[in-house]
């Protein structure tokens, strides 16, 4: 939120990869303020946002707008508002409308960048994150926490295209395994097929050989019958001794 120009850095989360803190510049608005209808509305937007009341807060800076659509005090605090909702894509479009408001000067500007670039960094946005702060450092290239910032959004966003590399290969890896299992598979399913065809084969031929059998079977036993029935008629009919009469 603006306040007196100043500086704020409540609005912070610690980096899990850099030392460095990721700061959100944060002002505060003049105590001093007109009793303007906008005016009063952002000083009781203020007050909701120091106590944490965040969506309270973010009604009031939409109210003041409404009385005064170019407040650059409104848009910059509602932005702030927003972020500290999670809503971060709102955030930073609201950031980006800072720079439509009169009279905005570079160190605003920067600062405003500044806060696109975590709102971005927020919803892993690495590339655009980094673009956001190197534009908050071409207006400010003193600025040692933005510098930090575009450390940290680099260093992510080298751990994602890691990532991405490593998901392409493992995804190549698997569908490599999956042709040679499909591979595998069409050859061992032509196997069975073979083994299928010759098992009926066999059998077909288990048939024919068995009716042969049968036949040849058969005719020997008919050829026994034949050869039976000539030894008989060979054979010397029995003789019947008559005894001697006495």
């Amino acid at each position: 939120m603006i306040n007196q120009g100043r500086l704020n850095t409540n609005l912070k989360f610690r980096l899990s990869l850099l030392p460095a803190m990721l700061f959100t510049f944060n002002f505060l608005l003049l105590t001093s303020l007109s009793a303007q209808p906008d005016k009063k509305l952002i000083r009781e937007g203020n007050t909701l946002y120091k106590q944490k009341k965040f969506q309270d807060a973010e009604i009031k800076y939409k109210k003041s707008l409404q009385a005064d659509t170019n407040s650059l005090i409104g848009k910059y605090n509602l932005g702030d508002a927003l972020y500290k909702e999670g809503r971060y894509s709102d955030a930073s479009q609201q950031y980006q409308n800072v720079f439509n408001a009169k009279d905005v000067d570079d160190k605003v500007k920067s600062q405003a960048f500044h806060n696109i670039g975590n709102s971005l960094l927020k919803d892993k946005k690495y590339e655009e994150s980094i673009d956001a702060f190197k534009n908050s450092l071409r207006l400010n290239p003193k600025d040692n926490d933005t510098r930090y910032n575009l450390a940290y959004a680099q260093s992510m966003l080298k751990q994602q295209q890691q990532q991405k590399q490593q998901q392409q290969k493992d995804n190549k890896d698997q569908k490599q395994d999956q042709k040679k299992d499909q591979k595998q598979q069409s050859k061992d399913q032509q196997q069975k097929q073979q083994q299928q065809k010759e098992n009926q084969a066999n059998q077909q031929n288990k048939k024919e050989i068995s009716k042969e059998d049968a036949e040849k079977i058969l005719q020997a036993l008919n050829n026994d019958e034949k050869n039976t029935q000539k030894k008989l008629i060979k054979k010397d009919p029995t003789r019947i001794q008559v005894e001697k009469q006495w």
